[in-house]
């Protein structure tokens, strides 16, 4: 083989020197080299990598001639040499002996300005495979960038940016710039021959011959800066130094230093100077690959589409509406936290527009102003903080890799970071400084007025005491500063940015910020002096003390401290004490700003008033001290819990306020706290109690009370009283209930301890609860067997109904009614003795109490007024038990196996007294919202439930209001609306009548309660409601039915900030009303069909709108199309809103694999008259909106930002590519319209590259490459290079393949 390649070497030798010696013409050099491939056999192998090698061995550097770069120029440009080849032979061999060889340096520059950019396609596999072998081989390729090099594509890629390095290294050394970067980001060889040269120059006498060679060594340096600007201007250039960008960016930033040393180091170089314009020219083009953008083909509408900015103010649309429009997500997901029922396990840390939630809600058990304050006061200011730290972080970085070469570092990149930056803190100063015009949003409720005033005078004094020092005075008149000092609501939110140093003290300074209105002055009592202040100087935890420290909020760290380690080490009373106060205002208003400081002050006028933001330190020491550490010297075989009762108890039922558990979910800790009431729950659930008084569920201190109130907490954060057909729903693709396990909870708290010390905790560590926990499952899925007379459950189940019995007249016939046939009868004073059993042992047995004395109920043995007796002496005896009467009650009435109870006021409560009133507001509420409403008048007959639900519903009316008593409505109150929207209607509204019956200030809230109830399972109700959500956000509601159509936008979709105060009892806002009931509709993913086919019906009808001949200025150009995607845009982003407040992840899984394939495929009828091509391509645009919109609420648009683990996302967006390059290879046809499907899928493209590259990723390269092939057929050539190059080091060859389509 070796003497072949010999012979053919020998062969082209002579006939290249025959040619020479004739003076013979390119194309003769050619056909004689051509003859030698004949004769050699590799004539078929064209471009030859042998003759490439041959002709670059001998013109480097023994036939060095100009005849002999002549004819390499023919050959490159005939194709009888590949460009890419030749130049990375030439590259390998020239550049390290431009000093000695300056003839051959300048024709190799000239080469490559020629042909950098000839990277045909071959047609020939095996040279193709020669050829990236050989320059693999040649400039060392693998070796250096650590990649295995086996596509043209990818050598093509760093063929080109080994070039513009080596060039650029060389040129450095040329200028006797020798510096070694610490990065091999080139495998040239970029070192000259400078000792050769030396000897040449002492050697030859020709000193003219060595002027000459010695000025043509300059000059080639300025000629390869030049050759670099000229190469990389070219968008070819761009293209593949943009795919080492996004793919290789520690090698792109190698070019990013290079670039800032010359920079850096011009101002002392005087060859540096004399190039200035060439730096200038190549700097400029590489920072130009970091903002390339394709030029997409703009002069089809499909390509407008994708290049109109999602943000771009459009002229001629109503400016107020389309900015409400586009919060619309934030609205939406604003109102959904604000639900109670549906605590959130993550923390709801996002930008919101959070003052619309201010309004105080309908009197009711739900979440008041306290959560909803939190929410604006707090939990903003921690979403904000750490998009702000991102520039604090990129100038610590740029400032550390300054220090590097001299003192340059990568800076333009963080240059660019930090104006991104630096635009994100000037949109928030704005902000706060325009909200200053929204008077109405601002006004304070009452419970704030000496918050929002205090507030204000703290501003007031700041300007005063800066004036004074400039001025030279002491002292100033505060008091009539503070007179005149107006507090509103931007006071409060401007105060919890600068706590959070979001902003500083300048904004005190903003014109208008101060307001010129008088108001009245604080409180005397907190001017004269903080209780705080008195605890800090070692007053005991008396009375009154403690009443002042509930009732005022801690203001330092350090008071918050102190008090956490008092509820571990004081006394029993100052544990309680301790817990009290952390769990009262501290909590729930620690936002609030302190008119004191920690240092004494002799009055008002020379306080100093101090702000700190502390509630998330509330929060995390209310959590640890529900896992209190063991004593030094605690001895003995009990839990040390049972040590800390007196502060368990203070803090559980401190903590137990509807405010309070929302406030805790609001910041995300709900997985810490679950994790922290278990082993609460196995302990004292284990214990007997030590004596056998009657437990009340008031302030009485046992362990039945602390057992209660955890086991209640830690049940609330878990929907215990779903039925089983809610529970088990689409399991396929992910259950409803997904977040409705303490599995779930335990796998949060898990993962977020994954990098600590602390040790995982799992439901098998407590095996009470778990006993219990897999018990509750069973009684829910099945009826009781399997338990035998004898059985100690059955034992248990006996002492239970003989305590409960004792309130019953016929204590003889009621004795015997157990689940099984005989029991032994207690008498005397037995029959009124408390049982003393552990609380798991009655947990277990409930269910058998509740089937004895239902059945018995049933079959008229036992009185419904007894039965309803005997349940509330059961609650009272063990409030823990609710949750087990909730549990089977909710299951028997799913079953449907009960006779129906009549409510007739004798045998049950009557609703007849206000049930016409509250059918009719029901009727008004859905008819305001266009939904028809279901029939539910009862006429002259009775209204009948099932008999569980008529005994829960009489159980739930005999529970006092009370304060101390939330823990138990909490629980009840949500539990029994979701059992009443289980049966037939109207169950609903007689269960709401009798409620409203009992408490009436709460009637509106239980109106809206029973109209939320009718979507549940009615379909037709869903879809009309559906409906009003879109037709009122973009304005075409019926005016004569809704008093919002005269809204648009967010207002007309949730409702102005004043609409709870304007009276809600026939009317509500559609979007309103759908939130609260979203959570409850059975089936969800009808919704996800409702919600497509709307937002392609209101998206034909936007895009027939903006550009019908009723609107003659618009018919045509890129303003009608902007007017008309931002419209498609608005709707389908309220589709992505609902859909995912509807059903989170299930469903835009469901969007993702079934529900938009499924509208792809189906072919559809016009139903909405002629539809034109633009409405068809719009639809297509609005599809591949909802779709990315959807997506980035569950995962983000960035990496760092997903919600869910990776292999959730790429398995989701991997199968729905997978569909669309199936169709786009023609395996599959969909039925939708042509300019629907192109649409789809270009925008789809575009949107990802553009908003979500990393979901690129997600799908496979083979994938991604069918779709690049399609895109081409549709010649959007672009678009599919754009794809191609955000896949990864797997797409990266295929990208650079398509090069040749950039012009």
């Amino acid at each position: 083989m070796a003497s072949n390649a010999a012979l053919f070497e020998e062969r082209v030798a002579e006939a290249l020197k025959l040619c020479q010696n004739r003076r013979e013409p390119p194309l003769v050099w050619a056909a004689e080299v051509l003859k030698c491939l004949d004769t050699a056999g590799l004539g078929l192998g064209l471009p030859s990598v042998e003759l490439g090698q041959v002709l670059v061995s001998h013109l480097c550097f023994a036939y060095n001639s100009s005849c002999m770069w002549k004819f390499l120029d023919h050959a490159l440009s005939s194709r009888l040499l590949s460009p890419l080849h030749v130049l990375s032979l030439l590259t390998s061999r020239v550049i390290p002996h431009r000093w000695s060889q300056p003839e051959a340096y300048r024709l190799y520059l000239e080469l490559l300005s020629r042909y950098a950019f000839s990277f045909d396609l071959l047609e020939s596999d095996a040279s193709t495979e020669r050829i990236i072998k050989s320059i693999d081989a040649t400039l060392q390729l693998s070796q250096t960038y650590q990649v295995n090099v086996q596509e043209l594509g990818h050598t093509m890629v760093l063929f080109f940016f080994s070039i513009v390095v080596g060039l650029l290294d060389s040129t450095l050394d040329d200028w006797g710039l020798l510096v070694t970067f610490p990065d091999k980001a080139s495998g040239v060889a970029r070192s000259g021959d400078y000792l050769n040269t030396d000897i040449e120059l002492k050697g030859n006498k020709n000193f003219k011959q060595s002027e000459h060679r010695d000025q043509m060594r300059r000059t080639n340096s300025f000629l390869a800066m030049e050759v670099l600007g000229t190469i990389t201007d070219n968008r070819k250039a761009k293209v593949l130094l943009r795919l080492v960008h996004l793919n290789m960016p520690e090698n792109f930033d190698s070019i990013l230093r290079r670039i800032q040393f010359l920079e850096a180091h011009k101002p002392a170089s005087p060859v540096l100077k004399s190039a200035n314009q060439l730096l200038v020219r190549f700097s400029a083009n590489i920072r130009g690959v970091m903002d390339f953008e394709y030029q997409l083909n703009k002069r089809q509408l499909i390509g407008m589409l994708i290049h109109i900015g999602s943000n771009k103010p459009v002229s001629g649309c109503n400016s107020e509406a389309a900015l409400s429009a586009s919060w619309v997500s934030f609205d939406i997901y604003m109102e959904n936290v604000m639900d109670v029922k549906q605590l959130p396990v993550k923390s709801a840390i996002v930008i919101l527009s959070a003052l619309r939630l201010e309004r105080d809600p309908l009197e009711g058990p739900i979440p008041h102003l306290e959560s909803r304050l939190c929410v604006l006061l707090s939990i903003v200011p921690l979403a904000i903080a750490p998009l702000l730290e991102d520039e604090v972080d990129s100038c610590n970085s740029s400032s550390q890799g300054g220090r590097e070469f001299g003192g340059v570092g990568i800076g333009y990149r963080h240059e660019m970071d930090r104006k991104h930056h630096a635009l994100r803190k000037h949109g928030l100063i704005s902000s706060l400084q325009v909200l200053g015009h929204f008077s109405a949003l601002l006004c304070p409720p009452s419970s704030v007025v000496d918050a929002v005033n205090l507030a204000a005078y703290k501003a007031v004094g700041f300007i005063s005491n800066a004036k004074n020092s400039k001025d030279g005075l002491s002292g100033g008149s505060h008091v009539n500063a503070f007179a005149k000092s107006g507090g509103n609501m931007r006071h409060l939110i401007v105060e919890a940015c600068i706590a959070r140093n979001l902003i500083d003290t300048s904004a005190y300074f903003w014109p208008g910020y101060v307001s010129a209105s008088v108001i009245s002055m604080p409180d005397s009592s907190q001017i004269q002096g903080s209780p705080w202040s008195t605890f800090m100087e070692g007053a005991p935890l008396t009375g009154s003390l403690v009443d002042a420290l509930i009732a005022i909020p801690a203001s330092s760290l350090a008071e918050i401290e102190k008090l956490y380690h008092v509820a571990l080490n004081g006394s029993e009373e100052e544990k309680s004490a301790a817990a009290k106060i952390l769990c009262g205002a501290s909590l729930r208003r620690g936002w609030n700003i302190q008119g004191y400081s920690r240092h004494k002050a002799q009055n008002l006028l020379g306080a100093l008033i101090r702000k700190v933001h502390l509630r998330e330190h509330v929060v995390h020491f209310m959590v640890k001290l529900l896992s209190p550490p063991i004593p030094p010297n605690f001895t003995g075989t009990r839990s040390h819990l049972v040590d800390y009762l007196p502060m368990l108890s203070a803090i559980l039922f401190g903590a137990a306020s509807i405010d309070t558990v929302h406030i805790l979910s609001l910041h995300g800790v709900v997985p810490e706290v679950a994790a922290a009431l278990m082993p609460l729950c196995e302990v004292f659930g284990s214990l007997t109690p030590t004596s056998n008084h009657k437990s009340t569920m008031g302030e009485e201190l046992s362990i039945y009370m602390v057992f209660s109130s955890a086991f209640l907490f830690l049940l609330r954060l878990w929907k215990f009283y779903k039925p089983p057909l809610e529970q088990c729903i689409s399991r396929r693709g992910g259950a409803i209930g997904s977040e409705l396990t303490l599995e779930y909870l335990l796998l949060l708290h898990n993962n977020k301890i994954a990098s600590t010390s602390e040790k995982p905790v799992y439901i098998d560590f407590y095996p009470k609860l778990r006993a219990w926990y897999c018990q509750n499952r069973s009684c829910i899925a099945s009826t009781m067997s399997g338990l035998c007379n004898g059985n100690p459950v059955h034992q248990v189940a006996n002492k239970i109904l003989n305590m409960i019995y004792r309130k019953m007249t016929k204590t003889g016939a009621s004795s015997g009614s157990a689940s099984t046939a005989s029991s032994s009868t207690v008498t005397g004073e037995e029959a009124y003795q408390r049982p003393v059993i552990p609380a798991w042992e009655v947990l277990e047995a409930v269910p058998l109490v509740l089937e004895a004395i239902l059945t018995a109920c049933a079959h008229g043995i036992l009185s419904s007024r007894d039965l309803t007796t005997g349940l509330r002496d059961l609650v009272d005896f063990l409030p823990a038990s609710l949750v087990a009467i909730i549990s089977y009650f909710c299951a028997e009435i799913t079953r449907g196996i009960w006779k129906l109870a009549p409510m007739n006021g004798k045998d049950w409560p009557s609703p007849a007294a206000n049930f016409r009133s509250v059918e009719s507001e029901i009727k008004e509420i859905l008819a305001s919202v266009g939904v028809d409403a279901p029939r539910c008048s009862l006429g002259d007959s009775t209204a009948m439930l099932p008999l569980p639900m008529a005994a829960l519903v009489s159980l739930t009316i005999t529970f006092k209001l009370d304060k101390s008593l939330e823990y138990i409505h909490a629980v009840a109150g949500t539990s029994l609306e979701n059992c009443a929207s289980c049966c037939p209607w109207p169950s609903m509204p007689v269960i709401g009548s009798l409620w409203a019956q009992k408490v009436r200030r709460w009637h509106d809230f239980i109106v809206a309660s029973c109209s939320r109830s009718v979507f549940r399972q009615d379909k037709k109700a869903v879809s009309q409601l559906l409906r009003s959500c879109f037709a009122s956000f973009l304005g075409l509601s019926d005016a004569s039915k809704s008093p919002f159509a005269s809204q648009i936008g967010v207002v007309g979709l949730l409702g102005d900030i004043n609409w709870a105060q304007q009276g809600t009892r026939t009317s509500m806002a559609p979007g309103f009303l759908y939130l609260r009931s979203c959570r409850t509709i059975h089936d969800v993913q009808y919704v996800n069909h409702v919600i497509v086919g709307l937002v392609s019906e209101f998206a034909q009808k936007m895009a027939s709108r903006w550009t019908s001949k009723d609107f003659p200025r618009l018919k045509s150009g890129e303003s009608s199309l902007s007017l008309a995607t931002t419209k498609v845009r608005d709707v389908a982003g309220l589709g992505a809103s609902l859909l995912f407040v509807t059903g989170g992840l299930q469903l835009v899984q469901e969007l993702y694999q079934e529900t938009l394939p499924t509208w792809l495929l189906s072919s559809r009828e016009d139903k909405h008259g002629r539809v034109n091509s633009v409405s068809h391509i719009t639809d297509g645009y609005a599809m591949a909106y909802l779709l990315v919109l959807s997506g980035s609420f569950v995962w983000g648009l960035g990496a760092k930002s997903s919600l869910r683990p990776f292999p959730v996302r790429a398995r989701i967006i991997g199968a729905h590519f997978d569909f669309l390059a199936g169709v786009m290879e023609g395996n599959v046809s969909v039925g939708c319209d042509t300019d629907t499907w192109k649409a789809y899928v270009c925008c789809l493209v575009g949107l990802l590259v553009s908003l979500a590259p990393e979901w690129v990723q997600d799908v496979t390269a083979e994938t991604l490459r069918k779709l690049a092939k399609g895109l081409r057929g549709w010649r959007e050539c672009e678009l599919a290079l754009s794809l191609l190059e955000r896949g990864g080091p797997a797409t990266l060859g295929s990208a650079a393949e398509l090069v040749n389509v950039i012009n």
